[in-house]
């Protein structure tokens, strides 16, 4: 049962193994033997929702009162007043609900309890409920909060009404007390509209508190079985719904499931799992849709003919429908793939994969990315996770580890500012600029700098200032970063001392990327 109970609150982006958890509320009537038929025939009902594939976990959730203190001694006879007469007539005592919370566990539910004041979260904690659900009337009953603290129980709170600063508060509070908790989506009105059920509030929900399982609790009419499957589109993580069963005897709510509405109820929610997919990655492609894919792409053919030894690119080949099985496309073709031709190609020939020698380089890239990232944590230095990012490789990315260096554009302006990274080993060639005026200020690593000729060693917190025309080039021991801070950059205002890296029109690799 522990485990069940961690996989539903294992912090994955807010989303966790689903929980659905059935509701009985009053719905018992206060009479024990209705209340095990309901939990009995729920029972029945999940057993056709075990499907590995699924993940489903199934809780059942009771309600205390205690109704010698919960209700004001002057309204304790006051029949006429709605939920005091229904409180009244469903009341079981702490052992009656005990044979009901048996019988969940019994059937393999978790046991969740949801208690209205402090004396029932101690009957709640001394009864051994596996999670405490906090209800949208006390979502801010501060003193309630206070106490459910304090118990070693998880914590499932619906934030029905309350305002987002006060969910903030809440969040907070359970933070700093170190406690494992979930939030619920919940709208309190009984039964909901389906128009108001205002789904989106799960995403905003979800984006604030990114580390925070976000679940729905769920008042729609008994027979809507399209919101779970928007609850599920969104990304909840638990399900809660009130259930009842049939009787003679006992009447149901427009917003109470009973089992053969629970069947459909969940039967919708795995339909929508099933077509939502994977999450956090990108899912494994059918074949079928590859293939449907490839046979609109072009193929590439050679535009005159081709040499053995001879790379394959723009300049000398064309890009055409339809293309053949095993034919090299245009997709395939970029500045850090590199096909070279294992025989002759005729004009209007096919290049097909199996005639080319191929080499990526796009690896090498990523590589080199991942490695520039580790060095900036370990110079804590904070950079947004987008990057507009530049890789200078000024004699190809296979000797970027020994002439290079890696750029990320703050912003480029009248002023300018950059971040330049060196990793260890890497020397960037002596160049000039005629338009710009650029100030390097050291914040890590080691630093050598030729300034026409004068080497200077520099280290965190020097300044080195280049003028227009002056001739600099700079290179690192160990590893640096440093701000360049300049006037505007311009893209062909960089000359450099070995006119052959000018020739290079593969010098740079220009990219926006986001980091973890």
């Amino acid at each position: 049962m522990a485990e069940k109970i961690d996989a539903i609150f294992a912090q994955r982006g807010g989303t966790a193994a689903p929980l659905f958890i059935f509701e009985l509320a009053n719905n018992h009537m206060g009479d024990v033997e209705f209340g095990l038929k309901i939990i009995r025939e729920i029972g029945e009902v999940c057993k056709n929702f075990i499907a590995p594939d699924l993940g489903f976990r199934f809780a059942f959730k009771f309600q205390y009162r205690d109704l010698d203190t919960f209700i004001h001694p002057d309204y304790k006879e006051r029949m006429d007043l709605k939920y005091i007469k229904r409180f009244s007539e469903a009341r079981l005592t702490g052992e009656e609900f005990l044979i009901l919370k048996s019988e969940a566990d019994k059937l393999g539910f978790i046991s969740m309890c949801t208690p209205f004041d402090e004396k029932s979260v101690e009957n709640v904690a001394r009864h051994g409920y596996d999670i405490i659900k906090v209800a949208s009337c006390s979502f801010t009953d501060w003193t309630l909060l206070e106490a459910i603290a304090k118990t070693d129980k998880p914590i499932i709170a619906s934030t029905g009404g309350a305002a987002l600063e006060k969910i903030d508060r809440v969040v907070s509070f359970f933070i700093n007390r170190n406690k494992k908790f979930a939030l619920e989506h919940c709208i309190g009105q009984y039964p909901t509209p389906h128009e108001q059920l205002q789904f989106n509030q799960i995403t905003l929900l979800r984006e604030r508190y990114p580390e925070i399982t976000i679940g729905f609790s769920t008042h729609e009419h008994a027979d809507n079985f399209d919101a779970v499957k928007l609850a599920v589109a969104k990304g909840a993580g638990t399900f809660e719904k009130h259930v009842s069963a049939k009787s003679e005897k006992y009447s149901v709510n427009g917003y109470s499931a009973t089992p053969d509405q629970v069947q459909k109820w969940l039967e919708a929610a795995a339909e929508a799992f099933r077509a939502c997919g994977v999450s956090g990655r990108r899912h494994d492609f059918a074949p079928q849709e590859l293939a449907d894919i490839r046979q609109f792409q072009r193929g590439v053919f050679a535009a005159g003919d081709i040499r053995p030894g001879e790379r394959v690119d723009i300049k000398n080949s064309f890009f055409a429908f339809p293309n053949m099985a095993g034919q090299v496309l245009a997709n395939d073709l970029s500045k850090y793939t590199v096909f070279t031709a294992s025989r002759d190609f005729k004009k209007n020939e096919p290049i097909m994969a199996a005639d080319v020698n191929c080499l990526e380089l796009r690896e090498q890239v990523y590589t080199a990315i991942s490695q520039i990232n580790q060095l900036l944590k370990n110079a804590n230095i904070p950079v947004s996770n987008k990057w507009e990012f530049e890789l200078s490789h000024h004699y190809g990315i296979e000797k970027f580890y020994e002439y290079g260096a890696s750029l990320i554009n703050c912003f480029n302006r009248e002023y300018c500012k950059k971040l330049i990274v060196l990793l260890p080993g890497q020397k960037h060639p002596v160049h000039s600029h005629k338009l710009k005026e650029e100030t390097f200020h050291i914040l890590w690593g080691d630093a050598i700098f030729d300034l026409n000729g004068v080497i200077k060693e520099s280290g965190p917190g020097d300044i080195v200032t280049i003028e227009r025309d002056l001739a600099h080039g700079f290179s690192t021991k160990n590893g640096c970063v440093f701000e360049e801070i300049s006037t505007t950059h311009y893209k062909d205002d960089s000359y450099y001392a070995d006119e052959s890296i000018a020739q290079n029109k593969n010098r740079k690799t220009i990219l926006t990327y986001w980091v973890l």
